[in-house]
């Protein structure tokens, strides 16, 4: 399923490969479906990276995000999907995706997955 839709993700190369920077990314209208209700689901996605040989392109980013937007997925699998797409196409040195989805029946839920490349 995400493999097709890492096609939209582009970067383009650092400048920096030489220091540590961290990029930070916020996305605050990332919107998919509920699988049980069909209810939309609403959430603010951060990226928190270090970039190694290439950065992500944001309008290729917003794309990718975009093609979310009908797709019933839990909040825990989209945050996965997400970051192993983001992993596999720009390879950071290290990577936080926050992902703080808005209340739904007084619950709201922040999923937080890492990824850092193995020395």
């Amino acid at each position: 399923m995400t493999t097709d839709r890492r096609t939209l993700l582009e970067t383009f190369e650092n400048s920096f490969p030489g220091r540590d920077y961290e990029i930070r990314i916020r996305c605050p209208e990332f919107t998919s479906v509920c699988p049980k209700t069909g209810q939309p689901d609403f959430g603010v996605l951060q990226f928190d990276y270090v970039a190694d040989r290439l950065c992500i392109e944001l309008k290729s980013l917003k794309l990718y995000l975009q093609s979310f937007r009908n797709a019933g997925i839990f909040y825990e699998n989209v945050t996965n999907a997400i970051l192993d797409d983001f992993v596999a196409v720009v390879a950071p040195r290290r990577v936080v995706l926050t992902a703080e989805f808005s209340p739904r029946g007084g619950i709201s839920s922040t999923i937080v997955a890492r990824h850092e490349r193995q020395a």
